[in-house]
C-alpha cells in the first residue's frame, strides 16, 4: 500500500484554482480510476501517463490504482494534470520519495512518449500557485519564460518525464534532443494555440502599425480619436462609405500608451488561456486589438463554448481597443450584450457547465454608414432608402448602449483640396501619442492613491464632489438634465470627457469651454452663442437663435485642428424648440404692430388655464372676415335673401 501527493492547478476562465493530486496503491485487480469531476481530455490521461511512465523506464505499478483531484466540486479540463498524475503514481510505487512532491506545483501534458508538451495557461495558473504559497513549479521547457514572468516562483523546464525523474531522484539528468538545434519545428508548440483563433489574435501584427499621418483631412475626428485615447472614452464615428472611418480606428490603437507591468500580465494571462499568444512573446506589451466581423455571434463576442466558457472579444482586447466595424449590421442583441462589460469593466458568464468572470475593460469604437446604401445627407445625395429602411438601420444601435460612448463624431468625405494637396503632412502617431502620454501623466497624478487609472474610470460623484470644475462651467449641461436631452449617466461621461479635454491642454481643471466641447463631442451638434431676438448667423425660432459657430477656444484647449462646422440635426432642432418654449414672448412697442412671429407666439401661448388649440369652428367665428358684406334687397316672393 502506498500514498503521494502533488500539486496541480485547474483554470476556470482566467483565474486558477489550486488542485491537489492524490495516488493510492492498493492490493488488489489491477485498475485505474480517475475520480474528481474530470473532463474527457482529463479522463484519457490514464492512458497518456501508463504509457508514458512506462516508455520513461519506470515500472508502472500492477495494483488497484485510485487518483483523486481535489477539492472534487470543482470541474477539471485540460490535459495539464498529465505531469502531477504520473509524479503521484510514481510517488505512491516508491519510485520517487513522496515527501520530495509535496511542495511542487506540476504544470504539463505528457506525450506517449515521455515527452512534456506545453499547454496553455501557464501565466494564470503559476500566478494562482503563487498566491497560494508554492515557491518551486515544474513547467515544460517552452513555456519558462511564461512562467518566469511571477516574482518569487523558482521555475524549472523539462523536456520529458525521464529528466524529471533523474531530477526528483538526484540521478544524472539524460540528455534530450531538441528539434530547434536542427533547424525543425518543433511540434510541442502546437498545444499552445488553440485551433481556429490564429497564433496573434487580438494582437498587433509585427512592428509596424499604420500611422496617423496616413489620414488626410478629417480634423475634428483626429482630434476625438486623441481625447478617446487619451482618457479611454468609447467612440461612434458616422459618416459615408470611404470617408476613413475604419482607417481612423485602426490607428487608434498605436495612440495609447504601453501597458503598464500590472497591465501586462492581465492581457498576457487572458491571451495564454485563449491560446493565442504568440511563442516566444512570453509578455504583451502593446495593448490588444481585437476587430471582429459584424456576423459575429454572442458567444464570440462576450464569451462561452461547450463546457466552461472561454474568453471572448471583449476580454482578447482587455486593455486595448475593440472595433466594430459596419455596427449597425450587427445582431441587436450582441450589441446590447456590451451594455454590462461597458460600465463594469469585467464579464460574468454563465453556463451549465460553471460561472466564470473575465476581465473586460476595453475601448470601444463603433463604425457605421448613416443609412444602408450610406449616402443619406452625403453632398452628392443620391440615397434611395426609405425613410422607415433609414429607422429601422439606425435603430440596431439602442439607446442604452449609445448613452455609453462618450464620443460620436460624424466623418465627411474628404476635400479634394484635401486629399491631392503636395507637402502638407499631418500629425503622426508618434506626435499625438506624445500629447496623450502628457495627459495620461496628468490623470494619474491626479488619481494617485485612488483605485482609478483614467478619466473614464472614476465615477461621475467622485468628479463632481472631490474635483469640481470652474464655476459655472456645468451650465449648459445641467440645462440639457433638465430638459431631457441628457441622460445623468451622460451628464457623468461629458465631465469625463472635459477633464481629458482639460489634461490634453494643461489646465488644473475643466472651463466652461471644455464641457462645452465635451457636449458636442457627445450630442453631434455644434453650439455656438445663444442670443435672444433677430440674427442672421443661426436659425430664428421664436425669439431664440441657436449658433453653429464652433468654441475656437476649446480646440485650441485640446490640441486639434480646426474644422468645418457641421449641419444642425434633430437635435439641435430640439434644443432650439426647447429654447423656444421656456423663451418669453416678445412684446411690440406702444403704437407698433406686432409681426407675424410675434401674433403666432400670443395666438399659441393664450392666459393661463386655456388651451393653446381651439376648434376651428370656434377659429372660423373668432376671426372676421376682411370682405365687405353686400346687403341684398329682400326677393319679390319674401321669401328673404339668397
Amino acid at each position: 500500500m502506498g500514498f503521494a501527493r502533488t500539486c496541480s492547478v485547474a483554470l476556470v476562465g482566467v483565474e486558477g484554482v489550486v488542485v491537489e493530486v492524490q495516488a493510492d496503491l492498493e492490493p488488489g485487480v489491477a485498475a485505474f480510476t480517475l475520480v474528481g469531476l474530470p473532463d474527457k481530455s482529463l479522463v484519457e490521461s490514464r492512458d497518456r501517463v501508463r504509457a508514458a511512465v512506462v516508455n520513461s523506464g519506470a515500472e508502472w505499478p500492477q495494483k488497484k490504482l485510485t487518483v483523486g483531484l481535489s477539492p472534487a466540486s470543482v470541474p477539471k479540463s485540460g490535459s495539464g494534470f498529465d505531469l502531477a498524475v504520473a509524479c503521484a503514481v510514481l510517488g505512491a510505487a516508491e519510485r520517487l520519495d513522496p515527501r520530495e512532491l509535496t511542495d511542487l506545483m506540476m504544470i504539463g501534458e505528457l506525450g506517449l512518449d515521455g515527452r512534456v508538451r506545453p499547454v496553455r495557461g501557464v501565466l494564470p495558473a503559476v500566478l494562482a500557485a503563487a498566491d497560494a504559497g508554492y515557491r518551486q513549479v515544474v513547467v515544460p521547457e517552452q513555456t519558462v519564460a511564461e512562467a518566469s514572468l511571477v516574482p518569487g516562483v523558482s521555475v524549472l523546464g523539462i523536456r520529458s518525464l525521464r529528466q524529471l525523474i533523474a531530477v526528483l531522484a538526484d540521478e544524472p539528468v539524460p540528455d534530450e534532443e531538441n528539434p530547434l538545434d536542427e533547424g525543425r519545428p518543433d511540434p510541442l508548440l502546437a498545444g499552445l494555440v488553440m485551433p481556429g483563433t490564429g497564433v496573434t489574435a487580438g494582437l498587433p501584427h509585427g512592428d509596424h502599425l499604420p500611422d496617423l499621418s496616413d489620414v488626410a483631412g478629417q480634423h475634428d475626428a483626429r482630434r476625438a480619436l486623441e481625447v478617446a485615447a487619451a482618457g479611454r472614452h468609447h467612440i461612434f464615428l458616422k459618416g459615408p462609405p470611404g470617408a476613413g472611418k475604419t482607417m481612423l480606428a485602426e490607428r487608434l490603437p498605436g495612440l495609447l500608451p504601453p501597458l503598464t507591468p500590472k497591465e501586462s500580465l492581465e492581457v498576457t494571462a487572458v491571451h495564454s488561456v485563449a491560446g493565442t499568444l504568440p511563442p516566444g512573446q512570453p509578455l504583451v506589451h502593446r495593448p490588444p486589438y481585437c476587430a471582429p466581423h459584424h456576423s459575429a455571434t454572442m458567444a464570440s463576442l462576450v464569451g462561452g463554448g461547450t463546457g466552461l466558457p472561454r474568453p471572448g472579444a471583449v476580454s482578447l482586447a482587455h486593455h486595448g481597443v475593440l472595433f466594430l466595424d459596419e455596427a449597425a449590421e450587427c445582431s441587436p442583441r450582441v450589441l446590447d450584450a456590451l451594455r454590462q462589460p461597458l460600465e463594469s469593466g469585467h464579464i460574468v458568464v454563465a453556463r451549465a457547465g460553471g460561472m466564470m468572470r473575465m476581465p473586460a475593460r476595453f475601448l470601444l469604437a463603433l463604425a457605421a454608414n448613416p443609412c444602408p446604401c450610406g449616402r443619406h445627407g452625403t453632398t452628392a445625395g443620391g440615397c434611395e432608402c426609405r425613410p422607415s429602411s433609414i429607422r429601422r438601420y439606425r435603430a440596431r444601435l439602442s439607446g442604452p448602449l449609445m448613452d455609453r460612448v462618450d464620443l460620436r463624431i460624424s466623418v465627411e468625405p474628404v476635400a479634394r483640396s484635401e486629399l491631392i494637396a503636395l507637402g502638407r503632412a499631418a500629425e503622426s502617431t508618434a506626435a499625438v501619442a506624445e500629447r496623450i502620454r502628457a495627459a495620461r501623466e496628468c490623470a494619474t497624478a491626479r488619481f494617485a492613491g485612488t483605485p482609478w487609472q483614467t478619466n473614464s474610470e472614476v465615477p461621475g460623484h467622485e468628479l463632481r464632489t472631490r474635483w469640481p470644475v470652474h464655476p459655472g462651467a456645468l451650465a449648459q449641461a445641467e440645462r440639457d438634465l433638465e430638459c431631457g436631452l441628457l441622460t445623468a449617466r451622460g451628464l457623468d461621461r461629458v465631465l469625463r470627457v472635459a477633464w481629458t479635454a482639460a489634461d490634453l491642454a494643461g489646465r488644473d481643471r475643466p472651463t466652461k469651454e471644455d464641457v462645452t466641447w465635451a457636449l458636442e463631442l457627445r450630442t453631434g451638434v455644434r453650439r455656438g452663442a445663444v442670443t435672444t431676438g433677430k440674427s442672421t448667423t443661426g436659425r430664428a425660432t421664436g425669439g431664440t437663435t441657436v449658433g453653429t459657430r464652433a468654441h475656437d477656444g476649446a480646440r485650441a484647449g485640446a490640441g486639434g485642428g480646426p474644422g468645418a462646422a457641421t449641419r444642425p440635426s434633430d437635435r439641435a432642432r430640439a434644443v432650439a424648440r426647447t429654447e423656444t418654449r421656456t423663451a418669453p414672448a416678445p412684446t411690440a412697442e406702444a403704437g407698433e404692430e406686432p409681426d407675424t412671429g410675434s401674433r403666432r407666439a400670443e395666438t399659441g401661448t393664450a392666459g393661463a388655464g386655456t388651451s393653446p388649440v381651439t376648434a376651428p369652428g370656434e377659429r372660423l367665428r373668432k376671426t372676421p372676415d376682411p370682405r365687405p358684406r353686400i346687403a341684398l334687397a329682400p326677393a319679390p316672393d319674401g321669401r328673404g335673401e339668397r
